[in-house]
């Protein structure tokens, strides 16, 4: 994967505080790091007085709390609409370039075959909404534009879900994981990579899809991180949706085709599995 980066260039790396801003930083850190604190994305002049012509702006910044969103609906949709279509009219104005990361969560969730960029979008939740308006925003403002879709993202650390198995299998005797659910986990490092990839071809598709590969559920996810860990895999024990009930539904299948990404000529993500094991290693040093 190539993850060089023109020095003449100038990568802005909005959310650069959070769980994959982190991960760019660390694989780019020539880029200008920008956290909540640092830019207020739905600001316009202050996006206007940061982005110059010739920039890369990388946006990662996003409003994530997917339960939280169904109540708080101006502030999600500020997040994730409002800052994207701020970034989308700054960056055109300049002539700057704008890749903007989104989410599975556009869709209904209700497929059995991967989702390709072009199928219908209907989301179910209040955060899906607000991210599709953003991409929406986006398109409308910065038709040179870049979206891409992604999906299960973690770390290992700071709260992700495989951070969060890492610390139930120190804590609990058994843990009940959700098996209904089908997704793509996604690491934040080896996703970091592919946009860092995706900076050098503004040539390539507006919209992608981008996720490790294969497909998992939230049981068999936990289920690798107990025997990564050397833990019995036995003591997660599987469990239907019905048994956590949220305020957003979460989709019941939400795999991602990289059909356009590879077709694109860019690196196609490895499995999920082996990507699992490098994220871990490198959370438990």
């Amino acid at each position: 994967m190539n993850t060089d980066f023109a020095p003449k260039t100038r990568l802005l790396v909005t959310g650069a505080g959070g769980l994959l801003g982190r991960e760019i930083m660390r694989l780019a850190p020539h880029a200008v790091a920008l956290t909540r604190a640092d830019l207020d994305i739905t600001d316009r002049g202050a996006v206007d007085a940061l982005v110059r012509p010739g920039d890369v702006v990388l946006n990662c910044a996003a409003y994530t709390a997917v339960d939280a969103a169904e109540s708080d609906v101006d502030n999600a949709f500020a997040g994730n609409t409002t800052g994207p279509a701020v970034l989308a009219a700054a960056t055109a104005h300049v002539g700057a370039r704008l890749i903007h990361v989104s989410t599975d969560y556009v869709f209904a969730g209700d497929a059995d075959t991967p989702y390709e960029p072009a199928d219908p979008v209907a989301p179910a939740t209040v955060y899906g909404r607000s991210k599709l308006a953003g991409e929406e925003a986006v398109r409308a403002a910065a038709p040179n534009a870049q979206i891409v879709r992604t999906a299960w993202v973690y770390s290992g650390v700071n709260g992700d879900f495989v951070a969060t198995m890492r610390k139930l299998e120190r804590e609990r005797d058994t843990i009940s994981v959700v098996a209904d659910q089908h997704g793509s986990p996604t690491s934040a490092a080896d996703l970091a990579a592919a946009l860092i990839e995706l900076t050098t071809r503004p040539d390539a598709p507006s919209t992608l899809h981008t996720t490790n590969a294969g497909t998992a559920t939230w049981y068999d996810l936990a289920v690798a991180v107990f025997e990564e860990l050397g833990a019995d895999p036995t003591r997660v024990q599987p469990c239907d949706s019905s048994a956590f009930p949220r305020p957003a539904p979460r989709p019941a299948y939400s795999v991602l085709a990289p059909t356009v990404w590879n077709a694109a000529g860019l690196t196609p993500l490895r499995h999920w599995r082996s990507a699992l094991t490098d994220a871990l290693s490198a959370a438990t040093r």
